[in-house]
């Protein structure tokens, strides 16, 4: 049996992913920002694969992460010839694919240098670089995790994605909890993340994207701010620019899945 026939698992190349739906084609999503690189579960799985589950009676999705073991000095570049390999490997060619978050980030490199294996592209919250919050905000995350202060992580981590509703307070700390006590014990992989992106900046490389791509984000998301989502679809040469006016941190409903949707069917 095929590995990706599970519903998670492993690819060959060792990364690691959650698989939705059994449409006919292929979409592979790349991983946000995440605690460990490690197939989703729990509260984290679920935040995540309802977002997609839209796509589900099209495609196969695979939400797929960083290998786990990522070297201290490692690059977006270095990650992205990874979810290149992993393709190649499983799929023997050209797939749709969605980058969410930091997963967009690591998409624009992929796309750039592996035009050959993307059909179609969706940025999904995120740019060319993290806006100033962003990049305090993940910064501030790894020192927590480097320090084993996993609840402190939990909560900078939700400050990004919580609505402000009147019981944000409560959630993050019910939230941060609930990290804190599934904390992985190693925080390597997320502090390598965070410093490969707060390195990363693609703007003078986007015009070498070339395949039809929709960049698709909340007006009001904290880690980046519309300047940066707007410098970036006007870098690349096919893209197409989507602000939600009042959303957050990762862009996401009706709206959101009906963009999606019209642009794949195309």
């Amino acid at each position: 049996m095929n590995a990706l026939e599970a519903p998670s698992g492993h690819t060959r190349n060792g990364l690691p992913y959650n698989r939705l739906g059994d449409g006919p084609d292929v979409l592979v999503v790349f991983q946000g920002l995440t605690f460990e690189n490690a197939p989703m579960h729990g509260l984290e799985a679920r935040f995540t694969m309802p977002m997609y589950s839209f796509l589900s009676p099209d495609y196969t999705v695979f939400v797929v992460n960083r290998r786990k073991g990522l070297p201290p000095d490692c690059t977006i570049k270095d990650m992205a010839d990874d979810y290149a390999e992993m393709i190649e490997q499983e799929f023997g060619g050209p797939v749709d694919v969605i980058g969410l978050s930091t997963g967009g980030s690591v998409c624009q490199e992929f796309a750039a240098d592996h035009p050959d294996l993307v059909r179609k592209l969706v940025i999904h919250s995120s740019a060319y670089k993290l806006g100033p919050a962003g990049k305090d905000g993940q910064l501030q995350a790894r020192d927590f995790a480097r320090e084993g202060r996993w609840k402190r992580v939990g909560a900078a981590m939700m400050e990004f994605v919580l609505p402000p509703v009147w019981y944000r307070g409560a959630l993050i700390s019910v939230g941060s909890l609930l990290i804190a006590l599934g904390a992985p014990g190693d925080p390597s992989d997320m502090i390598a993340t965070i410093d490969a992106e707060d390195r990363f900046d693609f703007h003078e490389r986007l015009g070498e994207i070339s395949a039809p791509t929709l960049l698709v984000a909340g007006a009001n998301d904290p880690a980046y701010t519309p300047e940066l989502f707007r410098e970036t679809a006007a870098g690349i040469p096919d893209c197409r620019l989507v602000l939600y006016p009042g959303v957050g941190h990762p862009a996401k409903g009706r709206q959101f899945e009906r963009d999606v949707l019209a642009f794949f069917h195309g």
